[in-house]
Protein backbone atom coordinates (compact mmCIF):
# COMPACT_ATOMS: atom_id res chain seq x y z
CA UNK A 1 0.00 0.00 0.00
CA UNK A 2 2.88 2.47 1.32
CA UNK A 3 4.73 1.44 -1.97
CA UNK A 4 1.65 2.48 -4.28
CA UNK A 5 1.09 5.75 -2.73
CA UNK A 6 4.83 6.72 -3.21
CA UNK A 7 4.99 5.63 -7.28
CA UNK A 8 1.47 7.38 -7.50
CA UNK A 9 3.26 10.17 -5.74
CA UNK A 10 6.44 9.84 -7.56
CA UNK A 11 3.99 9.64 -11.33
CA UNK A 12 2.47 12.64 -9.98
CA UNK A 13 5.36 14.72 -9.97
CA UNK A 14 6.65 14.25 -13.13
CA UNK A 15 3.62 14.53 -15.23
CA UNK A 16 2.40 17.17 -13.43
CA UNK A 17 2.11 20.37 -16.12
CA UNK A 18 3.30 23.50 -15.53
CA UNK A 19 2.52 26.62 -17.59
CA UNK A 20 5.68 28.78 -18.97
CA UNK A 21 4.61 32.10 -19.91
CA UNK A 22 6.73 34.51 -22.15
CA UNK A 23 5.26 38.33 -21.19
CA UNK A 24 6.06 42.12 -22.38
CA UNK A 25 7.56 43.28 -18.99
CA UNK A 26 6.02 47.08 -19.70
CA UNK A 27 2.58 46.01 -21.41
CA UNK A 28 1.91 42.82 -19.57
CA UNK A 29 1.56 41.27 -23.35
CA UNK A 30 1.19 37.68 -23.41
CA UNK A 31 4.29 36.65 -25.90
CA UNK A 32 4.04 32.78 -26.06
CA UNK A 33 3.23 30.02 -23.50
CA UNK A 34 3.59 26.15 -23.35
CA UNK A 35 3.27 23.28 -20.99
CA UNK A 36 5.69 21.17 -19.91
CA UNK A 37 6.16 18.48 -17.03
CA UNK A 38 9.85 16.72 -15.70
CA UNK A 39 8.56 14.00 -17.62
CA UNK A 40 8.97 15.68 -20.82
CA UNK A 41 11.73 17.77 -19.92
CA UNK A 42 13.53 14.69 -19.13
CA UNK A 43 12.92 12.89 -22.51
CA UNK A 44 13.72 16.36 -24.63
CA UNK A 45 16.89 16.61 -22.71
CA UNK A 46 17.94 13.42 -23.41
CA UNK A 47 16.78 13.72 -26.89
CA UNK A 48 18.80 16.83 -27.24
CA UNK A 49 21.75 15.20 -25.54
CA UNK A 50 21.93 12.51 -28.17
CA UNK A 51 21.68 15.06 -31.04
CA UNK A 52 24.22 16.79 -29.65
CA UNK A 53 26.95 14.02 -29.14
CA UNK A 54 25.96 12.87 -33.02
CA UNK A 55 26.30 15.99 -34.61
CA UNK A 56 29.44 16.26 -32.32
CA UNK A 57 30.84 13.19 -33.59
CA UNK A 58 30.09 13.80 -37.21
CA UNK A 59 31.44 17.39 -37.15
CA UNK A 60 34.42 15.81 -35.97
CA UNK A 61 34.75 12.94 -38.52
CA UNK A 62 34.29 14.92 -41.50
CA UNK A 63 35.75 18.19 -41.16
CA UNK A 64 39.37 19.30 -40.51
CA UNK A 65 39.07 19.79 -37.04
CA UNK A 66 39.78 16.59 -36.45
CA UNK A 67 43.42 17.11 -37.07
CA UNK A 68 43.83 19.04 -34.18
CA UNK A 69 42.90 16.44 -32.13
CA UNK A 70 46.00 15.03 -30.10
CA UNK A 71 47.40 11.81 -31.59
CA UNK A 72 45.76 11.92 -35.34
CA UNK A 73 47.57 12.54 -38.27
CA UNK A 74 46.17 14.17 -41.52
CA UNK A 75 45.83 12.57 -44.38
CA UNK A 76 48.41 14.69 -46.39
CA UNK A 77 50.83 13.50 -43.69
CA UNK A 78 50.44 10.13 -44.41
CA UNK A 79 51.07 11.30 -48.21
CA UNK A 80 54.35 13.10 -47.20
CA UNK A 81 55.53 10.07 -45.15
CA UNK A 82 55.11 7.93 -47.68
CA UNK A 83 56.59 9.38 -50.14
CA UNK A 84 59.51 10.41 -48.17
CA UNK A 85 59.86 6.13 -47.39
CA UNK A 86 59.79 6.00 -51.29
CA UNK A 87 62.79 8.71 -51.61
CA UNK A 88 64.81 7.02 -48.66
CA UNK A 89 64.90 4.27 -50.78
CA UNK A 90 66.10 5.22 -53.91
CA UNK A 91 68.73 6.77 -51.85
CA UNK A 92 69.60 4.04 -50.25
CA UNK A 93 70.06 2.41 -53.71
CA UNK A 94 71.90 5.22 -55.05
CA UNK A 95 74.44 5.34 -52.17
CA UNK A 96 75.07 1.08 -52.16
CA UNK A 97 75.53 2.33 -56.16
CA UNK A 98 78.26 4.98 -55.89
CA UNK A 99 79.69 2.87 -52.83
CA UNK A 100 80.13 0.18 -55.03
CA UNK A 101 81.63 2.29 -57.43
CA UNK A 102 83.95 4.58 -55.19
CA UNK A 103 85.57 0.90 -53.31
CA UNK A 104 86.07 -0.51 -57.29
CA UNK A 105 87.84 2.85 -58.39
CA UNK A 106 89.83 2.52 -55.01
CA UNK A 107 91.22 -0.80 -55.56
CA UNK A 108 91.84 -0.01 -59.29
CA UNK A 109 93.73 3.33 -57.47
CA UNK A 110 95.78 0.94 -54.98
CA UNK A 111 96.75 -1.52 -57.84
CA UNK A 112 94.86 -4.18 -56.61
CA UNK A 113 92.87 -5.07 -59.70
CA UNK A 114 94.77 -6.12 -62.43
CA UNK A 115 93.98 -4.63 -65.68
CA UNK A 116 92.77 -7.13 -68.42
CA UNK A 117 92.52 -6.22 -71.97
CA UNK A 118 89.62 -8.09 -72.87
CA UNK A 119 86.09 -7.29 -75.05
CA UNK A 120 84.77 -4.76 -72.18
CA UNK A 121 81.20 -5.62 -72.69
CA UNK A 122 81.75 -9.29 -72.32
CA UNK A 123 80.37 -11.75 -69.51
CA UNK A 124 84.30 -12.97 -69.24
CA UNK A 125 84.92 -9.41 -67.14
CA UNK A 126 82.33 -10.26 -64.43
CA UNK A 127 82.64 -14.26 -64.15
CA UNK A 128 85.55 -16.36 -64.62
CA UNK A 129 83.45 -18.84 -66.11
CA UNK A 130 87.03 -20.40 -68.30
CA UNK A 131 89.66 -19.25 -69.36
CA UNK A 132 89.85 -19.36 -73.60
CA UNK A 133 92.84 -20.07 -75.05
CA UNK A 134 92.41 -18.39 -78.44
CA UNK A 135 95.75 -19.79 -79.84
CA UNK A 136 94.82 -21.88 -82.51
CA UNK A 137 96.43 -25.14 -82.99
CA UNK A 138 97.39 -26.80 -85.92
CA UNK A 139 93.92 -28.81 -85.98
CA UNK A 140 92.08 -25.86 -85.04
CA UNK A 141 93.76 -24.21 -88.15
CA UNK A 142 93.06 -26.38 -90.60
CA UNK A 143 89.42 -26.74 -89.13
CA UNK A 144 89.29 -23.04 -89.37
CA UNK A 145 90.62 -22.72 -93.13
CA UNK A 146 87.83 -25.28 -93.74
CA UNK A 147 85.22 -23.55 -92.45
CA UNK A 148 86.43 -20.33 -94.71
CA UNK A 149 86.67 -22.12 -97.79
CA UNK A 150 82.85 -23.37 -97.02
CA UNK A 151 81.98 -19.46 -95.99
CA UNK A 152 79.93 -20.75 -93.07
CA UNK A 153 79.80 -19.57 -89.58
CA UNK A 154 82.88 -18.89 -87.47
CA UNK A 155 84.71 -21.57 -85.08
CA UNK A 156 82.47 -20.86 -82.13
CA UNK A 157 78.98 -21.92 -84.09
CA UNK A 158 81.07 -24.63 -85.71
CA UNK A 159 81.64 -26.19 -82.30
CA UNK A 160 78.28 -25.94 -80.94
CA UNK A 161 76.97 -28.69 -80.11
CA UNK A 162 73.27 -29.63 -81.47
CA UNK A 163 70.08 -29.00 -79.00
CA UNK A 164 66.52 -29.62 -78.83
CA UNK A 165 65.96 -26.40 -76.34
CA UNK A 166 63.61 -24.34 -77.93
CA UNK A 167 65.00 -20.77 -77.30
CA UNK A 168 62.40 -17.84 -77.83
CA UNK A 169 63.23 -13.93 -78.26
CA UNK A 170 64.46 -12.27 -75.21
CA UNK A 171 63.24 -9.07 -76.59
CA UNK A 172 61.95 -6.91 -80.05
CA UNK A 173 63.80 -4.40 -80.91
CA UNK A 174 66.39 -3.13 -83.87
CA UNK A 175 69.69 -5.35 -83.79
CA UNK A 176 72.71 -2.68 -83.64
CA UNK A 177 75.53 -5.04 -83.12
CA UNK A 178 75.87 -8.41 -84.32
CA UNK A 179 77.80 -11.25 -82.92
CA UNK A 180 81.58 -10.91 -84.36
CA UNK A 181 84.21 -13.08 -83.20
CA UNK A 182 87.02 -10.91 -85.06
CA UNK A 183 85.76 -7.43 -83.17
CA UNK A 184 85.84 -9.63 -79.74
CA UNK A 185 81.79 -9.27 -79.41
CA UNK A 186 80.37 -12.45 -78.42
CA UNK A 187 76.81 -11.02 -78.21
CA UNK A 188 74.01 -9.15 -80.12
CA UNK A 189 72.82 -5.35 -79.14
CA UNK A 190 69.08 -4.71 -79.68
CA UNK A 191 68.27 -1.25 -79.64
CA UNK A 192 64.73 -0.85 -77.91
CA UNK A 193 62.96 1.56 -76.50
CA UNK A 194 63.67 1.53 -72.46
CA UNK A 195 61.33 -0.02 -69.97
CA UNK A 196 60.64 -2.55 -72.77
CA UNK A 197 60.24 -6.75 -70.75
CA UNK A 198 63.07 -8.24 -70.57
CA UNK A 199 62.11 -12.21 -71.40
CA UNK A 200 63.81 -15.35 -70.31
CA UNK A 201 64.90 -17.60 -73.65
CA UNK A 202 64.28 -20.61 -71.84
CA UNK A 203 63.23 -22.50 -69.05
CA UNK A 204 66.31 -22.01 -66.07
CA UNK A 205 67.36 -20.56 -63.02
CA UNK A 206 68.63 -17.21 -62.73
CA UNK A 207 72.20 -17.78 -61.16
CA UNK A 208 73.47 -14.06 -60.88
CA UNK A 209 71.44 -10.87 -60.58
CA UNK A 210 73.97 -7.70 -59.59
CA UNK A 211 75.02 -4.40 -60.83
CA UNK A 212 78.64 -2.94 -62.34
CA UNK A 213 79.70 0.05 -62.94
CA UNK A 214 80.57 -0.95 -66.88
CA UNK A 215 77.48 -3.24 -67.72
CA UNK A 216 74.63 -1.78 -65.04
CA UNK A 217 72.24 -4.42 -64.15
CA UNK A 218 72.89 -7.85 -65.39
CA UNK A 219 71.08 -10.68 -65.04
CA UNK A 220 72.31 -14.53 -66.00
CA UNK A 221 70.16 -17.52 -65.99
CA UNK A 222 71.91 -20.86 -66.40
CA UNK A 223 69.77 -23.76 -68.82
CA UNK A 224 69.87 -27.36 -70.04
CA UNK A 225 72.80 -29.04 -71.49
CA UNK A 226 75.07 -25.99 -70.20
CA UNK A 227 73.50 -23.28 -71.91
CA UNK A 228 73.85 -20.06 -70.08
CA UNK A 229 71.93 -16.66 -71.43
CA UNK A 230 73.18 -13.07 -70.33
CA UNK A 231 71.43 -9.90 -70.24
CA UNK A 232 73.08 -6.68 -69.12
CA UNK A 233 72.51 -2.74 -69.17
CA UNK A 234 68.84 -3.42 -67.80
CA UNK A 235 66.76 -0.78 -65.68
CA UNK A 236 65.37 -2.83 -63.45
CA UNK A 237 65.49 -6.28 -62.17
CA UNK A 238 62.39 -8.30 -61.41
CA UNK A 239 63.81 -11.65 -60.29
CA UNK A 240 66.18 -12.84 -57.65
CA UNK A 241 68.83 -15.10 -57.70
CA UNK A 242 67.90 -19.06 -56.64
CA UNK A 243 64.52 -17.89 -58.49
CA UNK A 244 63.47 -20.72 -61.18
CA UNK A 245 61.42 -19.22 -64.65
CA UNK A 246 59.76 -19.83 -66.97
CA UNK A 247 60.62 -19.60 -70.80
CA UNK A 248 59.30 -16.18 -72.25
CA UNK A 249 58.67 -15.01 -68.04
CA UNK A 250 59.62 -11.57 -67.80
CA UNK A 251 62.67 -11.27 -65.55
CA UNK A 252 63.67 -7.44 -66.23
CA UNK A 253 63.43 -4.09 -68.00
CA UNK A 254 65.34 -2.40 -70.63
CA UNK A 255 67.37 0.50 -70.43
CA UNK A 256 71.04 1.80 -70.11
CA UNK A 257 72.79 1.57 -67.34
CA UNK A 258 76.21 1.16 -67.17
CA UNK A 259 79.10 2.97 -68.16
CA UNK A 260 79.55 1.25 -71.94
CA UNK A 261 75.48 1.64 -72.70
CA UNK A 262 75.27 4.28 -75.31
CA UNK A 263 71.17 4.20 -75.08
CA UNK A 264 68.51 2.13 -73.99
CA UNK A 265 69.03 -1.55 -75.57
CA UNK A 266 70.08 -5.17 -74.49
CA UNK A 267 73.32 -6.45 -75.07
CA UNK A 268 72.30 -10.43 -75.08
CA UNK A 269 74.96 -13.46 -74.56
CA UNK A 270 74.07 -17.05 -74.87
CA UNK A 271 76.99 -19.67 -73.95
CA UNK A 272 77.60 -23.00 -74.23
CA UNK A 273 80.06 -25.16 -72.11
CA UNK A 274 81.72 -22.45 -70.76
CA UNK A 275 82.12 -21.02 -75.10
CA UNK A 276 80.29 -17.82 -76.79
CA UNK A 277 77.85 -18.94 -79.31
CA UNK A 278 76.10 -16.59 -81.60
CA UNK A 279 72.74 -16.41 -80.48
CA UNK A 280 71.42 -15.79 -84.05
CA UNK A 281 72.10 -19.58 -84.60
CA UNK A 282 69.29 -20.38 -82.15
CA UNK A 283 67.12 -17.54 -81.81
CA UNK A 284 65.30 -15.30 -84.65
CA UNK A 285 65.40 -11.57 -83.63
CA UNK A 286 63.69 -10.55 -87.16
Amino acid sequence: MKNNKLKNKLKEKLTYKYRFVVLNEDTFEERFSFKLNRLNAFVYGGIFSVLLIALTFLLIIYTPLKEYIQGYSSTELKKDATNLVYKVDSLNQALAVNDLYIENIQQVLKGEIKRVIFNKDSVLQQLSIKKIDFAPTAVDSAFREEVEQEDRFSVFEQATKNTDIVFTTPIKGTITQDYNTNENHYAIDLAVDKNTPVKAVADGTIIFKGFTADTGYVVIIEHAQDFISVYKHNATIYKEQGELVKSGEVIASAGSTGTFSTGPHLHFELWNDGYPVNPSNYINFK
